[in-house]
């Protein structure tokens, strides 16, 4: 505002660098009318986003574009006054200027500087920027000449000298014109032949620094370095791809640049040759060294394979080199299931093997630079797995003998601790209560004698034929194998010697008790007999007689008894030799039981015979005497009759 209200033009002599001046500021002013709009927009955004704000955003949008305004509407009416002070001198002075300048522009111009390389060319296209933004701004003054000439013109004050300055400042203005455009057009030219020796310049350099990486021999010690470099390699293909347009953009632009000198073209032609031969030279080189990596990395990748397979089998020795012994049939079972899983595995591994063989084959075949390591390492390898199936083979056996040496061990335990359970039972001294219960036993004893020697026989034979087949195929265990061997024939020949001693002694034993049921059931039967003798002698003959006749029967039934009693007593003779001590007179007293009823039923069933003969001599007498006094007192009867004789 205060350049704006700013009135010292009143002096001529500093009129017209005023009204340039002036001029600037108004150009000012014009450029900064957005920064207004903008200030308008954000404050109507912050009213609608912020309502309460309104009264005071609106009241300051309102001063600004007030004092906007004013502004404007000072700085027209100052340029109107500086317009209109002084209008002939500073015409004057406005047209000197210009044609000073104008002068300038031109001894530019005229210059054949066009620049020795890229950063001067765009040093100079900016000076002539600068130049064509100054024209049209003088462009903008000698239109403002014009409208001045023709406004002193209708004053007719110096016309003629007026108009012959303003020709002469169009004129010079308009002759520029060309030159400007064709020192425009050298330059834009020089431009772009220094742009394209640039780039071509710059393409080679970079071929020239990925040619190492192309041209490298180095191909990796090991799988993840090879898969490294090939991925760097597959980028730089990529790159190359990518950058292919770049070099047929080169080569393109190298046809518009045959408008140029011969030593020029010769140095351009032969850039550009160094530059196809090197391009092609890198993708070749890329292509081969792709190819490399791709043989070494199948190299490495067999160095790894194999490598692996070396770690794979090496972790399986220590498994088959396991002195590890089992302590039981259960864990040699279990441990002959893991081997033979092993064993599986290994013989599913020989797929991996056959293929290690095939790729190291292949490589061979192809001639690879690595064919004589390939075929050193694949011989290892088969060397290590050959082994180690020998060593399975191995450790199978020493397994399977190990097994059989501890099923031999638990047979031999098992039928010891069966023949320790049967000598507890061939062991035991009850030899029964009575006759009944040693009876029971002795049937019982004779079973289990008979169980025991069968099976016990068929058990001990079998353990010594597996013991004789682990002697005779000469297990490493020979000597405990005979120790455990003799022990288990030394208890079953002490099982069967108790077993016989049981049984003599349940033997005797039952002949003891018989002895003792046989005279009791002798001394019960003699009893019931000398109980049968009944005491009655009948009341007549007939009764007597049948009476005699009964007991005749009842002796001939107690002569029955008499082997038995026979038996007693030689049984009771012979044990008493056996047997001496409190049995001994156990004995005694039941064959003296024995003997003593015995002897007391035949004297009872003599006494009643005796008697019973008696008693029927008695009733025949008395049936005598009753049969003659019968006959007596007939005959008294007779001789008492009273009949006389006819």
């Amino acid at each position: 505002m205060l350049t704006a209200q700013d009135m010292s033009y009143d002096e001529a002599r500093n009129l017209h660098s005023k009204w340039q001046k002036h001029q600037a500021f108004m150009a000012e002013l014009a450029s900064n009318k957005d920064w207004l709009d903008k200030i308008d927009k954000e404050g109507q955004a912050l009213v609608v986003e912020k309502p309460e704000l309104k009264p005071v955003v609106q009241q300051t949008l309102e001063d600004l574009q007030r004092q906007w305004e004013e502004l404007e509407g000072t700085t027209r009416t100052k340029a109107q006054c500086l317009f209109d002070a002084n209008r002939a001198e500073l015409f004057t002075q406005s047209c000197s200027a210009l044609d000073v300048w104008l002068k300038n522009l031109e001894s530019q111009l005229h210059s054949d500087d066009y620049g020795k390389d890229l950063t001067s060319v765009n040093i100079l296209l900016k000076k002539q920027q600068m130049l064509e933004h100054q024209m049209e701004v003088r462009e903008k003054e000698v239109q403002s000449l014009q409208a001045q000439a023709l406004a002193l013109s209708q004053e007719d004050a110096g016309l003629t000298e007026i108009d012959g300055q303003q020709r002469q400042v169009t004129d010079s203005f308009s002759n520029l014109q060309q030159p400007l455009q064709l020192r425009k057009q050298k330059l834009l030219t020089s431009k772009e032949a220094h742009q394209f020796n640039r780039d071509l310049e710059d393409e080679i350099l970079w071929i020239t620094e990925r040619m190492p990486l192309a041209t490298s021999t180095e191909h990796g010690k090991d799988l993840p370095t090879v898969q490294l470099l090939i991925k760097k390699n597959q980028t730089l293909q990529k790159e190359i791809q990518g950058h292919q347009p770049r070099i047929d953009d080169i080569l393109k632009r190298a046809e518009t640049q045959s408008q140029v000198d011969g030593e020029r073209q010769a140095l351009l032609e032969e850039r550009l040759a160094e530059l196809r031969d090197l391009w092609d030279q890198l993708i070749s080189e890329t292509d081969n060294r792709n190819t490399r990596l791709l043989e070494a990395r199948r190299a490495q990748q067999f160095y790894a394979d194999a490598a692996e397979a070396e770690a794979w089998m090496g972790e399986q020795e220590l498994h088959m080199m396991s002195e590890e012994k089992a302590k039981d049939e259960q864990s040699a079972l279990v441990m002959v299931k893991k081997h033979q899983i092993l064993e599986q595995t290994l013989e599913d591994y020989a797929q991996t093997i056959h293929q290690l063989a095939n790729s190291s084959r292949l490589m061979v075949t192809n001639e690879h630079p690595e064919s004589e390591r390939i075929t050193l390492r694949q011989a290892q390898v088969d060397k290590l797995y050959a082994g180690l199936k020998d060593l399975a083979e191995e450790r199978r056996g020493r397994l399977q003998e190990r097994l059989r040496l501890t099923q031999l061990k638990r047979e031999v335990d098992d039928l010891e601790q069966w023949i320790a359970e049967r000598e507890v039972v061939a062991g035991s001294h009850e030899l029964g209560q009575d006759y009944e219960h040693v009876s029971m036993l002795r049937d019982k004893f004779r079973e289990f004698a008979r169980d025991t020697s069968t099976i016990g026989q068929e058990r001990v034979d079998g353990v010594n034929a597996l013991a004789d087949d682990l002697i005779e195929s000469g297990h490493p265990e020979n000597a405990s194998v005979a120790e455990w061997k003799d022990g288990l024939n030394e208890a079953w020949a002490d099982l069967l010697e108790l077993i016989d001693t049981r049984t003599q002694m349940l033997a005797a034993s039952y002949e003891l008790h018989r002895f003792h049921q046989d005279a009791m059931e002798v001394l019960g039967r003699v009893k019931e007999k000398r109980e049968t003798l009944p005491a009655d002698l009948g009341r007549d003959l007939n009764t007597v007689k049948h009476l005699h006749r009964q007991h005749q029967t009842l002796e001939n039934d107690i002569q029955a008894l008499s082997w038995q009693v026979n038996q007693v007593q030689d049984d009771a003779a012979r044990l008493q030799k056996a047997y001496a001590g409190e049995k001994a007179d156990d004995i005694h007293r039941s064959e003296h039981a024995v003997s003593s009823a015995w002897e007391a039923l035949q004297e009872a069933c003599q006494a009643r015979r005796l008697l019973l003969q008696d008693t029927v001599e008695k009733f025949r007498f008395l049936n005598a005497v009753r049969d003659l006094m019968l006959w007596m007192d007939g005959v008294n009867l007779q001789i008492d009759a009273h009949d006389s004789p006819r």
